[in-house]
């Protein structure tokens, strides 16, 4: 599984989403970026900063034991 968190990108946000995976995952990403921070336009660069941001669930699980 793979999973991203939005407040890596935008702090303060706690909306994240899982899923098999990371083309399910950045298309969620770009939906709740759209809906939730009023990005009207997603361009390359804001995709490749959800990509640098998504992690296998082990991963995550690491990072959040820091």
């Amino acid at each position: 599984m793979k999973r991203f968190e939005c407040g890596t990108l935008v702090p303060g946000c706690e909306w994240h989403t899982r899923a098999e995976d990371e083309a399910e995952v950045v298309r969620r990403a770009v939906e709740h970026m759209r809906g939730t921070h009023g990005e009207e336009v997603i361009r390359p660069t804001m995709v490749e900063h959800i990509k640098e941001r998504i992690l296998d669930d082990q991963q995550a699980a690491a990072a959040n034991q820091d």
